[in-house]
């Protein structure tokens, strides 16, 4: 036990600063909210825009306000998917503007299998409404998760037509620990809130507290007494 202890006081002098950087560094990144981070609230609202008119396309006459247009390629054609200021999407074929056809799970498994490696080896595909999502995914957007013989989750935007998210089984596990780390489980998305800022300043304090009784133990060590010495007897 002795040589036990030791070997914890040297280990103890070689990772003690990693861990006093750790904990400082951890304790630093509650502090602030990842929005505010990034700087997310500095953002203006835009104006509201105007209405997209393609010419001769089946949309031309929508009165819904577009926020997004992004095009891509899909399938050797470039694509235009639309996302209005509700959140909603849609592709069109952006030479001619006719819509396209949202995803239907045959369509969700050929792009797995295509886009994923294994992706030809599907167990299940099931739909979901952007309200019924599942909780690995985390975003309001109708999907279809395409399930492989590996456990892997492919998630496949129904109206999007490109895959939207990949969750390996090693994944979750790392989402747990994720939440677990910032103390969040319900969303494990808030790295910023009192539980966890209270916890990282005491693992902080215990730690520099232990850094400091290490150079104490160190000086009573090289500073102990010299034995007593018997007066001779008469």
């Amino acid at each position: 036990m002795q040589r036990l202890a030791q070997w914890h006081i040297w280990l103890g002098w070689l990772v003690g600063v990693p861990i006093v950087l750790w904990l400082a560094s951890g304790l630093f990144m509650t502090l602030k909210p990842l929005p505010e981070v990034r700087g997310e609230h500095l953002r203006l609202e835009a104006e509201a825009p105007m209405p997209l008119i393609l010419e001769g396309s089946a949309i031309a006459s929508a009165d819904k306000r577009l926020r997004e247009m992004r095009v891509v390629m899909q399938e050797g054609r470039a694509v235009a998917i639309l996302t209005t200021l509700d959140g909603d999407s849609a592709r069109v074929d952006f030479a001619t503007g006719e819509p396209i056809p949202p995803l239907d799970a045959a369509r969700a498994r050929e792009l797995v299998a295509r886009s994923i490696a294994g992706g030809d080896r599907v167990r299940a595909a099931t739909f979901y409404e952007a309200d019924e999502v599942p909780f690995d995914f985390r975003r309001p957007l109708p999907v279809w998760r395409v399930t492989l013989e590996d456990g892997t989750y492919v998630y496949v935007g129904r109206d999007t037509g490109r895959i939207e998210a990949v969750r390996t089984r090693w994944w979750r596990w790392f989402d747990l620990a994720w939440g677990l780390h910032i103390m969040d489980l319900s969303e494990r998305e808030d790295n910023s809130h009192p539980i966890l800022i209270l916890f990282a300043a005491l693992s902080l304090s215990g730690a520099l507290m232990g850094c400091v009784l290490m150079f104490r133990r160190r000086r009573a060590r090289t500073r102990a007494p010299m034995p007593r010495q018997e007066r001779p007897s008469t």
